[in-house]
């Protein structure tokens, strides 16, 4: 541990206690000087009651002597070794109440979308339990026939990079045990903005390059037609006029 437990209750009781300066304490304590200050000054932490870390095994007295005669020494946390590791230790993902009863949408949407993720990275993803994962699996889950699936991100469960980093995390094991990918497994493998952003190649540009110069006309209809002129509109057929049918009926 980098800071010691209650380090605001801490620097309150060195605060009440010690003659150690601003910034000796908001070091120790991972509190910025102003934010002591105003701990002195009654500003900040009214009310906190001081953690004694001499009584609670974080700080010894030689230490603190040692801060009060140079401004400059830096207190260092007493090792304590029931402590080591419990920074890195994480419980399940916190789902809030108002989103608890689409995890089992999310669910069902990285169950049908994403097999390939293992029961314990869907948890991680969504907050939920393997044996909640494994009913909407196996079509087991009381609701099964009322949920339809939806992506956890656009739930608000996951960030998208997390759902991205899970997917390629197991698509990478199932390619180092030897299993063979589909192509719709290969493009997992690239982020979803990747993806979006690359372009889908023609369904003819193997296959049918040289049909864009391809034409069904025959040669004879490639040749130009000759252009009419004025004579060829106006030149009525002798005999078939309108006038020479007036001249007869007078």
């Amino acid at each position: 541990m980098n800071k010691p437990i209650m380090a605001k209750a801490t620097a309150v009781w060195l605060v009440d206690n010690t003659t150690l300066t601003f910034k000796q304490v908001g070091e120790f304590c991972a509190l910025h000087e102003l934010e002591v200050q105003g701990i002195a000054d009654g500003d900040v932490a009214t009310g906190v009651k001081g953690f004694d870390p001499i009584v609670n095994n974080q700080l010894t007295q030689e230490e603190i002597d040692a801060g009060e005669k140079s401004p400059s020494h830096k207190l260092k946390l007493k090792f304590y070794a029931a402590a080591v590791g419990e920074e890195k230790r994480r419980g399940p993902r916190y789902t809030p109440l108002s989103k608890r009863q689409d995890r089992p949408a999310s669910i069902y949407w990285l169950v049908k979308f994403h097999p390939e993720l293992t029961d314990g990275q869907v948890s991680k993803l969504v907050g939920t339990t393997k044996p909640t994962i494994l009913a909407i699996r196996e079509r087991t889950h009381w609701n099964i026939n009322n949920i339809q699936p939806i992506d956890p991100v656009a739930l608000g469960l996951c960030k998208q990079s997390e759902l991205d980093a899970a997917v390629q995390k197991a698509n990478a094991k199932k390619l180092a045990e030897g299993a063979a990918m589909t192509d719709d497994e290969r493009r997992k493998l690239v982020s979803t903005q990747t993806s979006l952003g690359m372009k889908a190649d023609s369904p003819m540009s193997s296959s049918g390059g040289g049909l864009g110069a391809f034409s069904l006309s025959t040669p004879d209809e490639d040749k130009p037609e000759p252009t009419p002129d004025a004579e060829t509109f106006f030149n009525l057929p002798a005999g078939g006029g309108d006038d020479d049918e007036d001249e007869d009926e007078s």
